[in-house]
């Protein structure tokens, strides 16, 4: 396996690979709503193309991760991680953790001071996240404590503080 960042004509292949990954559980439901989130990210100014991370195995996208810029207090730009997809036949051998660690690594190399993101704190913790209210940054839902997490990068200077907004397109997922 190997990892790159997305170029044209990896649309369709990372549709797939969400459209799999996060499938639904009612018959007839359409495509999950993290394929159009990736689709509409990809055409908005949140979107940043160096931060569009996927994975080749077996000569097939098999994962895909995305950071965008969110907003601290309206006033500090920052990352917000989201969807991270990987196709249910490459779950549990790394495809994942491969993805987290290339766009922690990227958007540290990048000068961003830190990522947020809602997700499962005992997969995230082993990538440096932490509960988000630990650095004063609240939730823009009511979301679970632990579930809305920060990493802290290089260039943070400690005045990210205040509410966290994601991309406008995470307003339409349901």
């Amino acid at each position: 396996m190997f990892l790159r960042r997305e170029r044209a004509g990896d649309e369709p292949a990372i549709a797939a690979v969400h459209a799999s990954a996060f499938p639904r559980p009612e018959s007839g439901a359409g495509e999950p709503p993290e394929v159009g989130l990736v689709d509409e990210l990809r055409a908005s100014d949140a979107w940043l193309p160096a931060l569009s991370v996927v994975v080749i195995a077996d000569d097939r996208i098999v994962g895909h991760v995305v950071c965008t810029r969110a907003t601290i207090a309206d006033r500090f730009a920052v990352l917000g991680l989201g969807p991270l997809g990987v196709v249910p036949d490459h779950q549990r051998i790394g495809v994942g953790s491969a993805l987290m660690h290339a766009v922690v690594g990227a958007a540290d190399a990048l000068d961003e001071p830190l990522i947020v993101l809602l997700g499962d704190p005992a997969f995230y913790r082993r990538f440096g996240f932490e509960p988000a209210a630990r650095h004063g940054i609240e939730p823009m839902h009511d979301w679970p404590g632990d579930a809305f997490q920060v990493r802290i990068l290089t260039s943070a200077t400690g005045d990210e503080r205040g509410a966290f907004r994601y991309a406008d397109a995470f307003d339409a997922v349901p």
